[in-house]
């Protein structure tokens, strides 16, 4: 993947992270480990932890898939 032009702003970054605890406490809501949630949505265990932590963004097919795996809606997700 290239590497960006110019730095994310604070605000995107706070986003990601939000979004990221939003996946997290899903997950823990349902007493799933990462390791079963990565299994419902078919990725590694290392994509669900990187999600998580804000240090990537899932891609929107991953999004649906997370949602649904967790049982919320995409847009109680990625609200603001």
């Amino acid at each position: 993947m290239p590497a960006r032009r110019t730095p994310l702003p604070e605000w995107v970054i706070a986003r990601r992270l939000e979004l990221g605890e939003r996946i997290a406490q899903g997950r823990r809501d349902l007493h799933l480990s990462q390791d079963q949630l990565a299994d419902r949505i078919g990725l590694e265990r290392r994509s669900v932890q990187r999600y998580e932590s804000g240090e990537r963004d899932p891609r929107y097919t991953d999004l649906l898939l997370i949602a649904d795996a967790l049982e919320v809606p995409v847009t109680r997700l990625v609200e603001k």
